[in-house]
C-alpha cells in the first residue's frame, strides 16, 4: 500500500514478521492484533512480559553504572553529615520542577536543610549564573546541586569553586568533550558514560541518584543512628512520570517503568500539589498520559513561561493546603494567559512558516515572546513536518528555541554550532534545544542547519511519511480492541501509539467544536458508523473535507481514543490525515 493523502503525506503500512507474530500467539495466546503490535515493534519474545508490565525492579540497573554517581553520593553524604545547607538550582520547565521537587521532598523527609533557586526565563535566562549561585551561597549553601542543567555551565561552576563551594550536576543534556569544573557531573549523556541510560530525562537521573543515596545512607546505618524513617523512594514516581512525559523522553526501558508505575502512584493522590491541581482542572477519570502531558504539565510549566517561575516547583513540594490552593489557582491563571499569547504568536508566524521552502524553518523577530517560543516551535513543527527554530531578538542578541523531528538530532547540531562559533552558547537533546546567538550570525546559522538537514535527509524523506500499523474495519472501534492497544502503552517517543486506516467511508455529519476541532460521523458501505474527531483541524486542509463534504469516498488515518461519558467508555477515531479514493 502506498497512498498519497490530501496533506501530501505518503501512507505506508509498517512491515512485520507474520511468522514471529504466530510464535508470540503460540506462547502467550494473545489476540491477533496484539501479537502484530509486538511483532512490528520487534520485541524479543523473552522481553515481552517486561514490555507489557515494566517494573522498576526489573528495569533499574545498578545506579553506579552512571559515571560519577558514587562520587556525587559520597560528596552529598558528607554535607548531610555536617547538616550543611544544600542549594538546589533547577530549571523552570516541568522536568526541572519535578527534579527539584523530588530532591526537596527527600531532604524534607530526612530533615536536611536546603535552599531552592528557580531562574526566571526572561530575567535570568537558562542555566546557572554567577548571580544565582551567589544568592544560594548567601543563604548558607555549602554545596549546590544543579538539576536539568549545568553540563555546559563552565563560568558559574568555576565561580562557585572559587568561592569554595562544591557543585554536583544532575543532568541529561548532551555534553561537549570539555566539561565544567564541577565536583561531580552525573549525566548519562556524557561522552565517557557507559551506562546506556542516555534516554533518561533529568528527573529520571535524579530518581536514580536518590535510589543510590538512600541505599548509601542505609548501609551507613544513618537512618537508625539519626532516628529518621527511611523515605519511600517509589512514592516519588508520580513526579518522575510527570517529568518524563512532559520532557518527551523516549518511552523505552526504565522510562516505561517510570510512567507505568508512576501512573499507579498518581491514583493514590499522595502529592498534595498534584492532587489539588488535578481536582481544580476538573479531570473526572483515572490519570493517564494525556492528562499529565496536556493538562497538568502545561499548568506547571506556565509559571516559568509567563508568570512566577518558582510556583510550579513550590506546588509540587508544599504540604500546606492553603498555599497549594493559591499556587494552583495562580498557575491556572498563568496558563490561560499563556494560551492567549500562544494563539496570537502562532497566528502571526504560521503564514511566514507556510511560505518558506527551507528544509528547516527558522523564524526571528524582536516581537516574539520568549516564554512561548518552544510551544509555538513545536506546533509549527507538527503542522509542517519540519524542524522549527524560533528566535526572539533583543538588540544584537537573539534567544532561540528549537524543536525537531525524529532522525534530526537537534541537540548535537546545536553543540556543533557552538563549536563552529555560530552560537554564543546552547544545548539540549535530540528533539529540543535552546541557544543564544548574535543576530548577525542568524543567516549563517540557517545555512548551517540546512546543510546538516539536507545531508541527513537527501535520500530518505521519512518526515513526509505517515506509517500505519494496520487496516481495520469500523467494527474494531470497540472496548476489547482498545484494551489490546492499551496493553502496549505507555506511548511516546520510540513507542508511538498505533495508527490505523479505515477505508471507504462517506461523511454523514460534522460540526466544529471549541472553534478549532471538528467532530464527524461517517458510515461505511455496510452502514457501520464511525465516530471521529480531528483536533486543531479548523483552518487546515482537513476542514475542507470534513465540513459538509458528503460526496467523496474517504479513507481516514489516525488513532483511537476512549471517551468516558455517563459511566460508559466510548471509542472514537482521532483523524490525523485523510485520503480520497479518486486522487
Amino acid at each position: 500500500m502506498n497512498i498519497r493523502s490530501v496533506t501530501g503525506k505518503n501512507w505506508l503500512l509498517k512491515k512485520y514478521d507474520a511468522n514471529y507474530s504466530k510464535k508470540i500467539f503460540e506462547k502467550y495466546n494473545f489476540d491477533e492484533i496484539l501479537c502484530k503490535f509486538l511483532s512490528i515493534r520487534k520485541i524479543q519474545i523473552d522481553k515481552i512480559e517486561d514490555f507489557l508490565n515494566p517494573t522498576i525492579k526489573r528495569n533499574l540497573p545498578n545506579p553506579t553504572t552512571i559515571k560519577d554517581m558514587e562520587k556525587a553520593t559520597e560528596i552529598i553524604f558528607s554535607h548531610i553529615q555536617k547538616k550543611n545547607v544544600i542549594g538546589i538550582f533547577g530549571d523552570y520547565d516541568v522536568d526541572g520542577a519535578t527534579s527539584s521537587a523530588i530532591l526537596a521532598k527527600f531532604f524534607n523527609q530526612i530533615n536536611q536543610p536546603y535552599e531552592i533557586f528557580i531562574p526566571d526565563r526572561i530575567k535570568n535566562g537558562y542555566g546557572p549564573t554567577e548571580e544565582a549561585f551567589d544568592f544560594l551561597i548567601s543563604k548558607g549553601s555549602k554545596l549546590i546541586i544543579t538539576v536539568d542543567c549545568g553540563t555546559s555551565s563552565h563560568k558559574a561552576i568555576l565561580h562557585a569553586k572559587n568561592r569554595k563551594v562544591e557543585t554536583v550536576v544532575l543532568d541529561h543534556h548532551q555534553a561537549d568533550t570539555k566539561l565544567p569544573q564541577a565536583t561531580s557531573i552525573v549525566n548519562p549523556n556524557r561522552i565517557d558514560d557507559r551506562s546506556n541510560l542516555d534516554y533518561l530525562c533529568a528527573v529520571g537521573v535524579c530518581f536514580v541518584f536518590l535510589v543510590n543515596l538512600n541505599s548509601f545512607l542505609r548501609k551507613k546505618n544513618w537512618f537508625s543512628t539519626n532516628n529518621i524513617k527511611e523515605p519511600k523512594i517509589l512514592n516519588f514516581l508520580d513526579l518522575v512520570s510527570l517529568g518524563t512525559i512532559c520532557d518527551v523522553a523516549p518511552v523505552i526501558g526504565l522510562n516505561r517503568a517510570f510512567i507505568k508505575q508512576g501512573l499507579k502512584i498518581w491514583k493514590n493522590r499522595k502529592n498534595l500539589g498534584l492532587k489539588t491541581l488535578y481536582d481544580i482542572s476538573e479531570i473526572k477519570s483515572t490519570p493517564n498520559i494525556y492528562h499529565l502531558g496536556f493538562i497538568i504539565g502545561p499548568k506547571i510549566n506556565a509559571g516559568g513561561r509567563v508568570g512566577k517561575a518558582s510556583f510550579g516547583t513550590e506546588l509540587l513540594i508544599s504540604e500546606d493546603q492553603e498555599k497549594v490552593d493559591y499556587l494552583a489557582k495562580e498557575l491556572i491563571l498563568f496558563n490561560n494567559k499563556r494560551k492567549k499569547i500562544e494563539i496570537d504568536f502562532f497566528n502571526a508566524v504560521e503564514k511566514e512558516a507556510k511560505n518558506t521552502e527551507d528544509s528547516v524553518i527558522v523564524l526571528s523577530s524582536k516581537n516574539f515572546h520568549e516564554g512561548v517560543m518552544g510551544i509555538v516551535a513545536s506546533r509549527i513543527k507538527e503542522k509542517f513536518g519540519k524542524p522549527c527554530i524560533i528566535i526572539s531578538i533583543n538588540g544584537n542578541i537573539g534567544k532561540g528555541s528549537a524543536r525537531s523531528i525524529p532522525g534530526f538530532d537537534i541537540g548535537t547540531i546545536i553543540l556543533s554550532a557552538v563549536q563552529n562559533k555560530f552560537l554564543i552558547k546552547g544545548g539540549g537533546h535530540k528533539m529540543a534545544a535552546g541557544f543564544t546567538i548574535y543576530t548577525k550570525e542568524i543567516n549563517k546559522f540557517k545555512e548551517f542547519l540546512s546543510e546538516k538537514f539536507n545531508k541527513k535527509f537527501t535520500k530518505n524523506n521519512n518526515f513526509k511519511t505517515l506509517y500505519l500499523d494496520s487496516v481495520i474495519l469500523p467494527s474494531a472501534l470497540n472496548l476489547n480492541f482498545y484494551k489490546n492497544i492499551e496493553m502496549i502503552s505507555p506511548f511516546g517517543l520510540d513507542n508511538h501509539e498505533p495508527k490505523f486506516l479505515i477505508e471507504n467511508l462517506k461523511l454523514s455529519y460534522s460540526s466544529i467544536v471549541a472553534q478549532k476541532h471538528i467532530k464527524a460521523i461517517f458510515y461505511s458501505k455496510n452502514k457501520d458508523v464511525v465516530k471521529a474527531i480531528a483536533f486543531n483541524s479548523v483552518g487546515s486542509i482537513l476542514e475542507s473535507y470534513l465540513i459538509k463534504n458528503t460526496k467523496v469516498v474517504m479513507n481516514i488515518a489516525g488513532t483511537l481514543i476512549s471517551n468516558y461519558w455517563n459511566g460508559k467508555s466510548n471509542i472514537e477515531f482521532v483523524i490525523n490525515d485523510i485520503s480520497v479514493n479518486n486522487i
